[in-house]
């Protein structure tokens, strides 16, 4: 049975499921060129951190403290980004007589911690993904735009980018009233402009023949591009107090959204979804819509006290990781695409479990919470292997299949041979490239740009297959016959045998998913110089991890990649100790250091791999008793 999301956050007050727009009000369709020449266009902007689908996300999880050995809450997350070096995040405690007493996680440059605590909350966040962004159609005639039927201005600004060595390049940006025009920065969405129009409603129809336009722009809508209060809401939730200072600090929070988890030393524990969350007039955000016409336009944005939110649940306990947080009974649409609820509904069978019944409950320590963090166990596995069991095979594909029986499906870099964690390591191994064959088996009909990544989604996709052997989706277009499920499920055992024969040689059993599932930390700036000695002084790996793709210990990978590399890591680890700040833990994925010198350039990165954490130390005693180094700055 697939994964159910977790229980909805509560706090919202009803209402009528959230449909689509009625058909009569759907944005008229663009020409199928232009959504491709759109798609491309789009997938050539710089990826900031990590390609959609490729195991980004976040975990984050809070226990009330009748559920915990302390007697008082712990609070856990672990956001997924894509791996860098140095890591993305530095770790800092702020302790100062400006007000702020604060220790956790920030950016290079931030003035405060984005995820931490403080000496009364903590707090931990993940992505909430809400629908956000719409892209429109304007007509366009020169400098203008198509609006009601009336030509209006385009405005227009001039940036200047600064080249080293190099004479300066002005840049002009033309914005419709929903955005600047992606299409004048792109070749491939200017050339939108010369497509024949779409449709247009009778009175646009008229001004568009008198004004003899020139076609298609694309404006974005996006609520980052106005100016908002983020800032501000880091400031404040660092000074927070409680739960009244957090939800107002919380409400400051425009983008981008996020859930955030929440506990504090008085024993409460909760939710809440901040952010600026479009409403809109016609449509629902899932397809471009016409500029040309106002009832498309956004009217404002989600009330802050209708954004859902929980306060101390029955279950004792609140999860978070991407999947959906409200129910269809939500009257405003956040968005449509939740994450499908693999990592969370791992993390509520782990508690459940480890609480036992309301009548007897267990207990959960910090290092318990931690373990759970690097949950390695592949939900879709256990859905799946039972199916590939009953595949008949012959040869090496059968030896290879006997791995999947007595799999516990957790995936292991590696472990002594004889061990359970080396046959669950080399089960991942051959597991993991029969489900890439099999994807790129059955979905040889799609363009390259299109490949599965083999997310959760695509576990979606391939459950729904299973069902019905004779799709046409199992047919093999590069053969004259005509395949069926059970023909290419055999065809992707065996590819993956033979695959893993030449990689890791003939004895499955000494097969070892960290052989093919490698992490390298590659510095920004140096690691792709090409230049060897350069790339091995900042550079470190490739070095075999455990996880995976929609795992709890998140080091996703890519299914449409040559390789099993990964793509996204969970980028630091944090457990906060309600009871005992002193006694809370955390790690990142390198080092605190940017400085390839440095000793603390990657120090972590091995404790991080196999799921060890770090004190995160809060009194001044403390710090000052276990302190190795003391750098101090005087004016």
């Amino acid at each position: 049975t697939p994964p159910v999301p977790t229980p909805p956050a509560g706090g919202v007050g009803g209402g009528g499921p959230v449909d689509g727009a009625p058909a009569g009000d759907a944005a008229p369709p663009a020409p199928a060129a232009t959504l491709d020449a759109l798609a491309r266009g789009l997938a050539g902007l710089p990826v900031l951190v990590g390609n959609a689908g490729a195991g980004i996300g976040s975990n984050s999880f809070v226990i009330a403290g009748d559920h915990t050995t302390t007697g008082r809450p712990i609070l856990a997350n672990d956001p997924h980004l894509s791996p860098t070096m140095p890591g993305i995040w530095y770790q800092m405690g702020l302790h100062c007589s400006c007000g702020y007493e604060v220790a956790g996680f920030t950016f290079s440059g931030v003035p405060g911690v984005i995820i931490g605590h403080n000496a009364r909350i903590a707090w931990g966040f993940t992505n909430l993904n809400p629908d956000v962004t719409d892209l429109y159609l304007e007509y366009v005639r020169r400098d203008q735009y198509l609006v009601d039927g009336r030509w209006q201005p385009l405005e227009k600004s001039t940036e200047t980018i600064k080249v080293a060595g190099g004479p300066d390049v002005p840049l002009i940006v033309r914005r419709s009233k929903h955005g600047p025009l992606l299409s004048d920065a792109s070749k491939v969405l200017r050339d939108i402009g010369v497509q024949p129009p779409v449709t247009l409603n009778e009175a646009a129809a008229q001004a568009a023949a008198a004004g003899s336009p020139d076609g298609y722009a694309v404006a974005l809508r996006w609520t980052a591009l106005d100016p908002g209060h983020t800032a501000e809401a880091i400031f404040a939730i660092n000074r927070a107090a409680g739960w009244a200072d957090f939800r107002a600090a919380a409400e400051l929070f425009d983008v981008p959204a996020q859930n955030i988890v929440y506990a504090d030393v008085e024993g409460t524990i909760g939710y809440q979804s901040p952010g600026r969350v479009p409403v809109r007039g016609k449509g629902d955000g899932r397809w471009m819509a016409p500029g040309w016409d106002s009832a498309y336009d956004w009217t404002g944005f989600v009330p802050f006290a209708e954004l859902p939110w929980e306060r101390d649940p029955n279950r004792g306990y609140v999860v978070t990781a991407n999947q959906a947080v409200i129910g269809p009974q939500y009257e405003h649409l956040l968005t449509t695409d939740w994450a499908y609820g693999y990592r969370s509904q791992r993390i509520v069978t782990m508690l459940d479990r480890a609480l036992g019944s309301p009548a007897a409950p267990g207990r959960l320590s910090v290092a318990d919470v931690a373990g759970m963090q690097f949950d390695n166990r592949n939900s879709m596995a256990a859905v799946l292997v039972p199916t590939l069991r009953r595949i008949p095979l012959t040869g090496r594909a059968a030896k290879a299949q006997a791995l999947l029986t007595g799999w516990d499906y957790q995936q292991p870099a590696d472990g002594p041979r004889g061990s359970v964690a080396a046959h669950s390591a080399a089960a991942a191994a051959y597991y993991n490239a029969v489900w890439r064959h099999l994807l790129r088996r059955t979905f040889d009909e799609l363009p390259a740009d299109y490949a599965p990544d083999g997310d959760d989604r695509w576990f979606e996709v391939v459950l729904t297959l299973v069902t019905d052997a004779t799709s046409a989706w199992w047919d093999d277009q590069s053969t004259p016959q005509t395949e069926n499920a059970l023909d290419i499920v055999q065809s992707a055992m065996a590819g993956a045998a033979d695959e893993l024969t030449r990689a890791q040689g003939a004895d499955p059993q000494g097969w070892r998913w960290g052989r093919m599932h490698r992490l390298t930390l590659a510095n920004q700036s140096f690691g792709k110089s090409g230049i060897d000695p350069i790339e091995w002084l900042f550079n470190h790996g490739p070095i075999g991890v455990p996880g995976g793709s929609a795992i709890v210990d998140a080091t996703g990978w890519d299914a449409a990649d040559d390789s099993y590399d990964v793509t996204a890591v969970p980028s630091m680890r944090m457990v906060v100790d309600l009871s005992n700040l002193d006694e809370s833990r955390w790690i990142q994925l390198t080092g605190n250091s940017g400085h390839a010198f440095h000793p603390n350039y990657r120090d972590q990165f091995d404790l991080w791999r196999t799921g060890e954490t770090l004190p995160m130390r809060w009194t001044e005693a403390t710090i000052a008793r276990e302190a190795a180094e003391t750098l101090t700055f005087r004016p």
